[in-house]
């Protein structure tokens, strides 16, 4: 939950934003940048494939931290795991806020990457008290989730996925499962209605795709998002919605809107990856097959393997220098964009040696990020369980499955930003549907 772009959005940096109180003088991208003569071109294709052999290489010759240039744009890939761990534990020297960025005049209308570098008046770039007060909230509304009746939840929206495919023998454990049920659950447990719900996963699909109806799809989240706060504060329920509106932090209607946007947007994303990513790992590596027989032992293994090779997140475009400074001896300008390389510290050899085996139950992968702007708490535990729910019920439903094409014929989406297969194709022995229609516990006023 850390790496989605918010909402396309028109506002404006306000009066009071970091650029317009440390105006930069405007001058060519790379002026100034000689450590960037040597820069790394960073897009999709370069790492796609073989991810850990690129961060090797690049580690060989820059190393904790390499000089990059995005589409022209130059950048910090911070790739060693003590040098992120030092990032994402320093916000008054690394901020959030993007309006910081000393390259915001020179890019271009149609960067690809502007998404994820557009500042929105949510959680997502808050800092200071302000994203304490924001993000105290939110993890105090998250943690009112009963996680038994979140499993039930993941189970039913489970169980009614694969009836839509079951007879077939054959599916796209992608598009047809991973990317139908984070989201499903996730507007179940802000309260949303049952004949809201089915619209709504739609449109953050298409907000997520980046499709042609993006534009048009924002708008009816909002609508939605926007008839259930009002409708929860004249009848609360014991949902997440209910829960925000009732917090000591005393947020607007304004500041909720955006906040469950971005944190339904997230979890869908990095969930619904998660799942697709450990299913894959789960058909193509013999370390896990015994899952397929029937078990679950591995389950639980194969998700945190996943988080820390083929993490949704792989990268995280999210910081910006807040003064001069050092790091790893190389000089940061004050503006400067620092991209997270979540995989690459993972992959880093003073916490992934060579020789490791498999991860186990080691935990300390950056996958979640770290620091104040952390997936909050417990939005990792909550993640968690979505997908551990979603693999295990397919493998009980599905326990014949395999893939129909051979492991290297599978294909990641083109993007720095999100690790995420374009397909996963399946056969397995047709079965009846379970009949089970999901339930939502949580919408009740009471």
């Amino acid at each position: 939950m850390t790496n989605s772009p918010p909402p396309p959005d028109s506002t404006a940096p306000s009066a009071a934003s970091p650029t317009s109180q440390n105006p930069e003088p405007r001058r060519g991208p790379l002026e100034g940048y000689t450590d960037h003569a040597d820069a790394v071109r960073l897009h999709a294709s370069l790492i796609d494939d073989d991810p850990a052999a690129i961060f090797q290489e690049m580690r060989r010759e820059h190393g904790p931290l390499v000089p990059i240039l995005l589409d022209d744009m130059p950048a910090w890939f911070v790739i060693g795991y003590r040098e992120l761990h030092h990032v994402t534990s320093q916000p008054q020297l690394f901020g959030r806020d993007p309006r910081r960025w000393n390259m915001r005049n020179h890019l271009p209308p149609d960067w690809p990457s502007l998404p994820y570098v557009t500042w929105q008046p949510s959680v997502m770039y808050s800092e200071g008290v302000e994203h304490q007060r924001r993000s105290g909230a939110i993890s105090d509304a998250l943690d009112t989730v009963d996680r038994t009746e979140l499993t039930l939840i993941c189970e039913q929206v489970a169980d009614l996925a694969i009836d839509g495919f079951s007879g077939d023998g054959q599916t796209d454990l992608i598009s047809q499962y991973a990317y139908r049920i984070p989201a499903q659950v996730v507007t179940r447990l802000f309260g949303l209605s049952e004949t809201d719900l089915p619209d709504l996963v739609k449109d953050v699909n298409h907000v997520l795709g980046g499709s042609e109806e993006a534009a048009s799809a924002l708008p009816r989240i909002l609508d939605k998002i926007g008839r259930l706060i009002a409708d929860r504060r004249t009848l609360p329920g014991h949902d997440i919605t209910s829960h925000l509106l009732a917090h000591a932090a005393r947020l607007t209607d304004e500041e909720i809107v955006q906040d469950l946007i971005v944190l339904m947007i997230a979890s869908h994303d990095s969930s619904a990856n998660w799942i697709g990513n450990t299913l894959r790992l789960m058909l193509v590596d013999d370390h896990f097959s015994m899952s397929l027989q029937g078990g679950r032992s591995s389950v639980g293994e194969a998700l945190n393997e996943v988080l820390w090779k083929d993490p949704p997140s792989p990268n995280l475009p999210s910081r910006w220098a807040v003064q001069d400074c050092e790091l790893a001896g190389r000089r940061i300008r004050r503006g400067d964009m620092l991209v997270l390389g979540v995989a690459a510290a993972n992959a880093d050899p003073q916490v992934q040696p060579a020789a490791h085996a498999g991860s186990g139950a080691n935990r300390a992968h950056m996958s979640f990020s770290h620091g104040e702007y952390g997936c909050p708490f417990p939005a990792p535990e909550l993640g968690e369980i979505i997908a551990k729910t979603a693999v295990e019920v397919l493998l009980d439903r599905l326990p014949d499955v395999y893939l129909t094409v051979k492991p290297d014929a599978l294909r990641w989406r083109p993007s720095l930003w999100v690790r995420s297969l374009e397909a996963l194709p399946v056969r397995f022995s047709p079965t009846v549907p379970t009949g089970q229609s999901p339930s939502n516990t949580r919408d009740a006023p009471g």
